[in-house]
């Protein structure tokens, strides 16, 4: 038990900050969170409260990536923070600073209070999209945390260059001002499993379309796929296992086609997956209609593509170990019924 141990998990409220907020709580860390707005206080405390009684080991504390104020008083005490809140938007911004500035801005500030608080180490979340996009030919298979994307890479979307110049900048100031504080990452990949409520991260809508019947078919896209559950336990084993001190972790399952998900959505749910698609989706039809549809521009360079991570290294170093991905997979579409989302 860590009755006396305080972490700070930036983002309480996302997908993977509030599962973060449950993995400590249930290995006895006393947790303070942020958000945005103090309004949301009661919302991140019933999520939680759906998988463990947070009694008064959690508190909630109001700060904003782009603004200074709040953040010496957040790290106050603590001896880890999670840095898990960053922007993700719905859509593509025609200027990439909208995501890159207050992503990098952001992880600087939570790193410069970690430092002046006395923080023994900081974890923040990056993403695959950080390693994906490199310049090496042929193209590395599988890639490694030895790969870092090209942010000029013609198929780097404002999100992907956001996520790696926000986590280079973030080794380059522990680099010059770490002194006894230390930096972990994790890069997760697509991020699936139970979601607590009606936030949840960007990667849910591959589950959630393909139950609402929103798709006519599958497109030929593919994800190496993760579950929510073992991302939060890969962040809270880099937050202290000694070794994974000025390391980057992937934290990737295997590649699975759209059309594969349908098939394990289709198989374990019977009646209730009747609106998941059957059919696959020619690429050139995805194409021609994404002319028209601005919300499937970015996907466009995704087509047939298929990406493979190596995450030998969490695995080996910090002993994780992922659950299948066909249990996360189902858990994440019964979630989404159990809280209205899919009907």
């Amino acid at each position: 038990m860590n009755d006396a141990t305080t972490v700070l998990v930036t983002g309480g409220s996302g997908f993977i900050g509030a599962w973060c907020i449950i993995g400590l709580l249930q290995r006895g860390y006393r947790v303070r969170a942020t958000v945005r707005d103090l309004k949301r206080s009661a919302e991140v405390r019933a999520m939680v409260g759906t998988e463990v009684d947070p009694a008064d080991r959690l508190s909630l504390v109001a700060a904003d990536l782009s603004d200074d104020r709040g953040w010496g008083g957040a790290v106050q005490d603590c001896a880890y923070v999670l840095h898990v809140a960053s922007p993700f938007p719905p859509s593509q911004p025609r200027d990439a600073n909208e995501l890159i500035v207050p992503a990098r801005d952001g992880a600087l500030r939570v790193l410069r209070a970690s430092v002046a608080g006395g923080v023994q180490r900081v974890v923040l979340t990056s993403s695959t999209a950080s390693v994906t996009y490199c310049r090496q030919t042929p193209r590395p298979d599988p890639l490694t945390e030895e790969h870092w994307t090209d942010p000029t890479h013609p198929d780097a979307t404002p999100y992907v260059q956001s996520k790696t110049i926000a986590e280079r900048a973030a080794w380059d100031f522990m680099r010059d001002n770490g002194g006894a504080t230390t930096l972990s990452v994790v890069n997760p990949c697509a991020v699936l499993g139970p979601v607590l409520g009606r936030d949840f991260s960007y990667s849910v809508q591959i589950v959630e379309r393909l139950m609402k019947g929103d798709l006519p078919g599958s497109p030929r896209l593919g994800f190496p796929l993760v579950d929510v559950r073992d991302i939060a336990d890969l962040h809270i084993s880099a937050m202290t296992a000694p070794q994974a001190a000025g390391e980057r972790f992937i934290g990737a399952g295997r590649f699975m086609w759209m059309a594969d998900v349908t098939h394990v959505l289709k198989d374990r749910l019977g009646p209730a997956a009747r609106k998941v698609p059957t059919r696959t989706l020619p690429s050139w039809l995805v194409r021609l209609v994404a002319l028209v549809d601005q919300g499937l521009r970015p996907v466009v360079s995704e087509l047939d593509k298929r990406r493979n991570y190596a995450s030998d290294k969490a695995r080996q170093v910090l002993g994780w170990t992922p659950r299948p991905l066909e249990d996360s997979i189902v858990d994440c579409a019964r979630s989404l019924i159990k809280h209205g989302v899919v009907r």
